[in-house]
């Protein structure tokens, strides 16, 4: 006769071992649940399934080259934001008498051939190449993005007329637009530069964006939101574009260092920023004639402009990774 204590059981959870025992297989499987981390497969710590953003935080933060990109971005912005804390003196403040010298006290990459010191140049032209990078990103990214997005959104006219225009977009070499657009600026800032960048950079996004959106209105949520009276601007804003931006960021984050390698060629050429501006491109092309003679003066500049669009590159490979599923 059966256990008393086993008649509150559910049938089914019973099974009948090999030695003629009884194994609760509905307990066991309750009591390994309750021990995996997270619940179930796909769910997160209350039962609720993962989206695509937490299950791509989770992988970031596994991911090493994640880590070591992040950790070189958030030093490059804190010594834009505060130079002076890891330099001390002006950029700007030049001795003729220490030109093409090597490493000494208080100048541990040694001076140029203007006589100005190479480390704190540098460390001020980090300011310079953040700041061109992450303005030019975000201009190109929300203009292109929008342009992008209700083209592929609306279609017909006005998406012919927009893949037209993006077509002579890229028919214009970029550098060559930058010599040609930048040599009758006579402004010393970064904005001349920015705006170029993001006249020359949203058609790429643009290109993205309508692709991404294309693909997002075609889904069932989206058709039956639609089915049910929702507007346009709600379908774009609560379920197109959370579902459509993500290769927009990858793509974003990438270009990034690509804007700042591009500010540096600009100034390097003479028709980005100009002295006395502090940039790594403008450095780099000061100490051009002395590299027989004061090599350190080259390669502290152009080592900080390759590791920053090294740093990323990265970045924007591991964002790629994490929030591509075909990747997993």
């Amino acid at each position: 006769m059966p256990d008393p204590q086993d008649r509150g059981a559910p049938e089914g959870a019973i099974a009948a071992t090999g030695m003629g025992g009884a194994m609760d297989l509905a307990t066991s499987e309750a009591e390994t649940l309750e021990k995996t981390p997270g619940g179930p497969l796909g769910t997160g710590p209350a039962g609720k399934p993962r989206s695509l953003w937490s299950d791509a935080w989770r992988d970031l933060r596994r991911n090493p080259v994640f880590i070591v990109s992040s950790l070189v971005i958030l030093f490059l912005v804190f010594i834009s934001l505060w130079p002076s804390a890891i330099a001390s003196g002006s950029p700007l403040q030049c001795d003729l008498a220490k030109a093409q010298q090597g490493s000494q006290g208080g100048a541990p990459f040694g001076y140029d051939g203007q006589g100005c010191n190479v480390y704190t140049r540098t460390v001020y032209g980090a300011r310079t190449s953040v700041t061109v990078g992450v303005c030019a990103t975000v201009g190109v990214a929300l203009f292109g993005s929008v342009l992008g997005g209700l083209a592929g959104f609306f279609g017909g006219f006005w998406d012919s007329i927009l893949s037209r225009i993006t077509d002579v977009f890229f028919a214009i070499p970029v550098v060559l637009g930058g010599l040609v657009l930048l040599s009758v600026v006579t402004s010393n800032t970064v904005w001349p530069v920015i705006g170029f960048m993001v006249l020359l950079g949203w058609p790429q996004i643009s290109r993205i964006a309508r692709g991404s959106v294309i693909t997002a209105k075609q889904n069932d949520y989206v058709q039956a939101a639609r089915a049910l009276g929702a507007s346009n601007s709600r379908l774009l804003l609560r379920h197109i574009a959370p579902n459509a931006v993500a290769p927009v960021i990858v793509v974003a984050t990438i270009a990034l260092g690509t804007y700042i390698a591009l500010e540096a060629t600009l100034s390097y050429l003479g028709v980005g920023l100009k002295p006395p501006s502090v940039s790594w491109g403008i450095d780099i092309s000061a100490a051009s004639p002395y590299i027989r003679n004061a090599p350190h003066a080259l390669l502290w500049p152009s080592g900080a402009l390759a590791l920053t669009v090294l740093a990323f590159i990265m970045l924007g490979d591991a964002v790629r990774d994490a929030l591509d599923p075909k990747l997993r």
